[in-house]
């Protein structure tokens, strides 16, 4: 069975209880835990997947 691509969802748990196609960015978790930083900005692109990032870690913690 064929996987969906979520266009515009912003849910990491969505798109996983949906089984929907998604690029996995957990090493952004690692390297982000790693650096130990008092203060992260994430300054991307616009579209660039910075509230579905927000939320994964949401999830994750």
């Amino acid at each position: 069975m064929f996987k969906t691509v979520g266009i515009g969802k912003q849910s990491f748990e969505s798109i996983r209880v949906n089984d929907c196609f998604y690029i996995d960015k957990t090493m952004f978790i690692k390297e982000w835990w790693e650096k130990n930083d008092d203060v992260t900005l994430i300054s991307r692109l616009r579209r660039f997947g910075k509230t579905l990032n927000m939320d994964m870690l949401n999830c994750f913690f």
